[in-house]
């Protein structure tokens, strides 16, 4: 069973010399990696406790002075789409908030990146997280009631020809609106949707091209989840199997489990886990740090933690509690590992070089190496 394509996913957080000095190389990696797409996040801080971004912590500080510092990415992507004269891979927003951002801009902006990346673009979205809406006056009431509205409203614009629409809508209603960007050659960008709970499962199946989580869960899961998208596809008379099934995933990668193991000892790589549900923990017989109930990184509001308390919530966190955040291991053991996934239904599978994250910049930049051979690897599975 092959297939597998392979995205990269940039972090777009300001470094130096230049603030997109970072994206450049890992956009120019990604080229000489031959892989299938490159990718940039939509977030206005990082779903992280800033207090924990410190050199003692992460050496990689030293070079990306804020966690918070996340470029704006859409302006991003037309900056890299306007350089993109290497290999034209294809470019994907993962993904943008359909929450804090109106569904008739992000039509707007989808379609002029379909324009001028001649049909190379992937248009990822999804619900938001409360991080990046409540803190900025964003109601972060009924979230996925709006994203299916939201939903709902890009398709009207796209598929009006032109026509004035009037649409009721709780959330956006439409009067006499106007959308009159074409399609490129017929083709609007296809649709990915970050969905994982079951409303979002039917809303993926009935509006998206491509059903694209990024929360933590099991292969298996993954492959119910599936089945439940295609289901909602099939339910609206679409087609099932044209759905992408994609899945965005870290990696913490090293020639040496103990150097692996080392690595997952780092406070910054110990807060990533908080970001996992209290189901996640309860499913390995511990308790989520920020209580039961908790829901994970559509919640976390870590801002304003200070640095004892930011290291209060991830005291407990152990290795084994981190290693089905993401494909961790040596190259072999995560190549195993992803190959699960590939029979689980994954096709499109994008990654997060997380090995950075970790206390020695020698050994952060090292991983680099380990994880590029996954890449290369994932290609020949």
């Amino acid at each position: 069973m092959g297939g597998l394509q392979v995205g990269l996913l940039d972090l777009i957080t300001a470094s130096k010399p230049a603030a997109d000095a970072f994206t450049r190389a890992n956009y120019l990696s990604a080229v000489g990696a031959r892989v299938d797409s490159f990718w940039v996040p939509d977030h206005l801080n990082a779903i992280f406790p800033r207090a924990l971004w410190q050199e003692k912590y992460c050496a990689a500080a030293k070079l990306v002075p804020s966690v918070d510092a996340c470029m704006e990415p859409w302006t991003l992507l037309g900056k890299i789409a306007a350089r993109n004269r290497l290999a034209r891979l294809p470019l994907g927003i993962c993904v943008t908030d359909a929450g804090r951002r109106n569904p008739a801009v992000s039509a707007q902006a989808a379609a002029t990146m379909q324009l001028l990346t001649k049909g190379r673009f992937i248009f990822g979205i999804g619900p938001g997280e409360r991080e990046g809406n409540e803190p900025y006056g964003v109601d972060w009431a009924k979230p996925v009631a709006r994203f299916e509205e939201a939903m709902a409203t890009i398709r009207a614009l796209w598929n009006s020809n032109g026509e004035l629409v009037n649409r009721d809508s709780p959330f956006f209603p439409l009067r006499n609106a106007i959308f009159d960007l074409p399609p490129y050659r017929g083709a609007w960008p296809p649709i990915w949707v970050a969905a994982h709970g079951p409303r979002m499962l039917r809303i993926a199946g009935r509006y998206g091209d491509g059903f694209f989580p990024a929360f933590p869960h099991s292969p298996q899961d993954y492959a119910q989840r599936l089945d439940a998208v295609r289901t909602a596809a099939s339910d609206a008379g679409r087609d099932p199997m044209a759905i992408t099934p994609a899945l965005l995933m870290i990696v913490m990668t090293a020639p040496s489990r103990a150097e692996v193991d080392d690595a997952l000892e780092s406070e910054v790589m110990r807060a990533g886990c908080l970001s996992a549900s209290d189901e996640y923990f309860a499913q390995r017989g511990a308790e989520h740090p920020l209580g039961v109930g908790f829901s994970g990184a559509q919640d976390i509001l870590p801002q304003g933690w200070d640095e004892q308390t930011a290291l209060s919530h991830i005291k407990g966190i152990t290795p084994e509690l981190m290693r089905d955040m993401g494909l961790i291991g040596t190259p072999d053991e995560v190549l195993d590992r992803v190959a699960e996934w590939r029979d689980c239904g994954v096709r499109h599978l994008v990654l997060i070089n997380g090995g950075l994250m970790q206390r020695s910049l020698r050994r952060g930049m090292a991983t680099v190496l380990s994880f590029y051979r996954v890449v290369r690897g994932i290609t020949k599975l």
